[in-house]
């Protein structure tokens, strides 16, 4: 099966996290097959702590992809970001 999901990154006690898409067999940090986006809980001012490419979001969940819970919650976020700006 394939999944939506968060890979961390970034340093001890400075996470950032690249949302890929994986076959569910491959390790957290593993081979992907997509990278459809990033998040930064760290983002501070001006920074972009979340950015999500929706079209190829479309297309994987299209197909098949399942989300993670963190990730539909983040896809929310993002989501009410785009209707507020």
């Amino acid at each position: 099966m394939v999944v939506i999901r968060l890979s961390r990154g970034g340093s001890k006690a400075r996470p950032f996290f690249n949302i890929v898409v994986a076959d569910k067999r491959v390790r957290r940090d593993g081979r992907f097959i997509e990278r459809i986006g990033y998040y930064n809980p760290n983002a501070r001012g001006a920074e972009q702590g979340l950015h999500i490419a929706h079209d190829r979001l479309a297309y994987w969940t299209g197909v098949g992809a399942q989300t993670s819970d963190t990730v539909a919650r983040l896809v929310k976020q993002s989501a009410k970001a785009q209707v507020a700006a």
